[in-house]
């Protein structure tokens, strides 16, 4: 005898109930570990979201905190500039309530570019181009997006 044959007369035949119902559990619970390995990945990963959301939010409050510091070194500073011009100004002959509205108009006028410069770039956040291009219909060159 060789030692096959003795191996092969230890193993039963497969039966066809048998084969079928391990092959099907081994399914099921391959299946049912899959499942349970995406469920994790899953919450792993919106938990990293998550930690990744409140991380982004408090750097974001800080910046927003800096930047408001900023400005308001900024606008101490400017104050600063308006006074020395409005010393210059009265060192060469100026009033000095002359010399203080000349720069409080100086200010207005530039705020008042300011603001109309905001204004012209305002339009680009309506997204013109992709209004443009989501209505087919429209003729080119026609820049509002309003039938006329």
């Amino acid at each position: 005898m060789d030692s096959n044959s003795c191996v092969e007369e230890m193993i039963p035949p497969p039966t066809a109930t048998r084969s079928n119902s391990d092959s099907g559990s081994s399914v099921l619970e391959d299946t049912q570990s899959l499942w349970r390995e995406l469920l994790g990945l899953s919450h792993d990963r919106l938990h990293l979201a998550g930690l990744e959301t409140q991380q982004a939010g408090l750097s974001l409050v800080n910046m927003v905190m800096a930047g408001v510091l900023i400005a308001g070194l900024l606008c101490g500073a400017w104050m600063g500039l308006l006074a020395v011009v409005v010393l210059g100004l009265v060192e060469n002959g100026f009033m000095s309530s002359s010399a203080i509205l000349l720069t409080v108009v100086l200010n207005l006028l530039l705020a008042l570019i300011f603001c109309r410069f905001i204004r012209h770039k305002s339009h680009y956040l309506k997204f013109p181009a992709t209004i443009r291009s989501l209505h087919p219909n429209d003729p080119p060159g026609h820049g509002d997006g309003t039938k006329a």
